[in-house]
């Protein structure tokens, strides 16, 4: 046990001027309004420095997964968007990128989450609606137009469709010109929190298992810089659980992911650096802070003690967040802005790696353009005016912040220990433990609504009369027509033969059971076979998965 200045002077020698010689700070110097020096990192006056904080860049990363932090470099800013076509998502994200953001964040409609073209009977209704409907690699194309993949990152929330999405995003970047190893981003791939809290699945989970750890090795071979997975507790979190709860199954769906890879052969340190995750910035301020740095602790454990890690990259939890949308009120809903505010500070005074806001409009519909410039403001007011990214891991030190990380580690832990007792994540949610623990978290919060015992502001107490009416988007159903008249254009143009024949390559690697289903994912997008289609390939050997009633 060392006390903090033989640990402070060791790390500015090691990991900080590493750190500075690699990339350097923002700024020469820091200080606040009043002129009071903001110094790198700060700690215990005197004493032993505690042995499970560490230090920032260092295991087990409770300070920051990044020695600079935001002195280096400041977070993404994402903005999670799309709706409609893939021309007026394109239009959205041209703006958001000329207004200041620094990634993009697609969202899907229900069709291609599904895996259903927008001419299936049963994506009609859909297309559109909550996310931007993507048929083939010409919308692909469109959505990416003018936009060059080697220099943005782009996030996408997608999952059962995880391998199909990002062939066609590769196959854009070849038509681009774009090299593979230039290309940069993630995609969520994270099927198991389906099953457990947002039903977007299609496969069995030991097909979609599989799937997901086919995408760690064709990446880790062909697309160095690609984030394989967001394993995200961010849904579950909408569904009601805790923010305990949410560390636990989140990290016990990334130890299932691990062994899974572990089981196919890979090798620890050559996929796990590229793991990330993707958590919920919820109201309770402090505990959410609390919550970011137990979660990087508890799974740099997890990855040196349990599955030997020997690579630093490989035990670092880095994360993408975002706010919580299920705070958001339709009833004065401009609330919503602070309520936003509080939480994206807490995700930066945590230690988040990106970060997107929720715009105030999100509870009557998808954000106007308005609505979603005011998120986006909100994180570059918090980067450039609050101070919270002046210093790194601001919270440090307070006695209820560093409980509160305690204790979250601790009970998240007792979770992980109760998950592998019933064989793991995969065996827990066959059994709906997860869940059930969900429900009964939401039902409690509802109940405590109810009971004026949880006040939310405009909802159960506050309330007026009524509100202002907003402006707010409205997608045109007509989209929808034209959706199918450009998948029509599509299959009457492309060679019906070259399409066949790399179906049936992608239904024999699915059959095949070793061989890896991305490489004649990427030849069949490449021919123009659409994205229902290659679900549907898959289809005939993985089959459906029908969820299983829990009572």
């Amino acid at each position: 046990m060392a006390d903090f200045k033989h640990r402070l002077d060791d790390w500015n020698k090691s990991t900080l001027a590493k750190a500075l010689e690699r990339s350097g700070e923002r700024r020469d110097s820091f200080e606040t309004t009043s002129k009071i020096p903001v110094e790198r990192l700060y700690g215990p006056p005197e004493g032993e420095y505690a042995e499970n904080l560490g230090m920032p860049g260092e295991y087990p990363f409770t300070r920051g997964a990044q020695a600079t932090m935001y002195r280096g470099r400041l977070w993404t800013m994402r903005q999670y968007a799309g709706f409609g076509t893939a021309e007026e998502s394109n239009r959205r994200y041209r703006y958001l990128l000329e207004q200041g953001s620094k990634g993009l964040s697609v969202a899907f409609d229900l069709p291609t989450q599904m895996g259903r073209d927008s001419d299936h009977e049963l994506a009609s209704g859909e297309v559109g609606k909550v996310g931007v409907a993507i048929d083939s690699v010409e919308d692909m194309h469109t959505m990416f137009d003018s936009i060059p993949l080697d220099q943005v990152t782009t996030s996408m929330t997608i999952n059962a469709t995880a391998p199909i999405l990002l062939a066609l995003y590769l196959v854009v970047a070849d038509e681009q010109g774009v090299p593979w190893d230039k290309v940069g981003g993630t995609v969520q791939n994270d099927v198991l929190k389906e099953y457990i809290a947002r039903g977007t699945y299609v496969y069995p989970p030991k097909a979609s298992m599989r799937i997901a750890t086919d995408i760690f090795a064709f990446c880790t071979e062909n697309v160095p810089r690609w984030n394989t997975i967001s394993i995200s507790g961010y849904h579950m979190r909408e569904a009601g659980c805790t923010a305990v709860q949410e560390v636990a199954f989140t990290l016990a769906d990334g130890i299932a992911y691990v062994q899974g890879a572990l089981d196919a052969g890979l090798d620890v340190d050559e996929f796990a650096g590229r793991l990330s995750f993707f958590f919920n910035v919820h109201n309770t301020f402090f505990e959410e802070v609390a919550k970011f740095r137990a979660a990087r602790r508890l799974w740099a454990r997890i990855m040196k003690e349990r599955f030997g890690a020997r690579k630093e990259r490989s035990m670092m939890l880095r994360c993408h967040s975002q706010t919580a949308g299920c705070s958001l009120t339709a009833q004065q809903p401009l609330n919503n802005v602070v309520r936003t505010t509080i939480q994206a500070l807490a995700g930066v005074c945590g230690g988040t790696q990106s970060l997107h806001t929720n715009s105030y409009d999100e509870a009557l519909s998808l954000p106007t353009e308005l609505a979603a410039l005011t998120a986006l403001r909100t994180q570059q007011t918090i980067a450039h005016e609050s101070g919270a990214a002046d210093t790194i891991d601001p919270m440090a030190g307070s006695y209820f912040v560093e409980n509160l990380t305690d204790e979250i580690e601790k009970r998240a832990n007792d979770y992980i220990e109760a998950i592998d007792d019933m064989g793991g994540a995969v065996a827990a949610i066959e059994r709906g433990f997860q869940q059930r623990e969900i429900q009964q978290s939401a039902y409690d919060y509802q109940k405590a609504i109810e009971a004026n015992s949880q006040i939310v502001v405009g909802v159960n107490d506050f309330v007026v009369e009524q509100d202002e009416p907003l402006e707010l988007l409205k997608i045109d159903p007509s989209i929808e027509i034209k959706q199918k008249d450009r998948l029509a254009k599509l299959r009457s143009e492309r060679d019906p033969a070259a399409v066949q024949a790399s179906l049936a390559r992608v239904t024999a690697a699915a059959q095949s059971g070793g061989e890896n289903v991305m490489p004649v994912i990427v030849e069949a997008v490449r021919t123009r076979a659409t994205l229902g289609e290659v679900s549907d390939a898959m289809r005939e050997t993985f089959g459906e998965f029908q969820a299983p009633v829990f009572i």
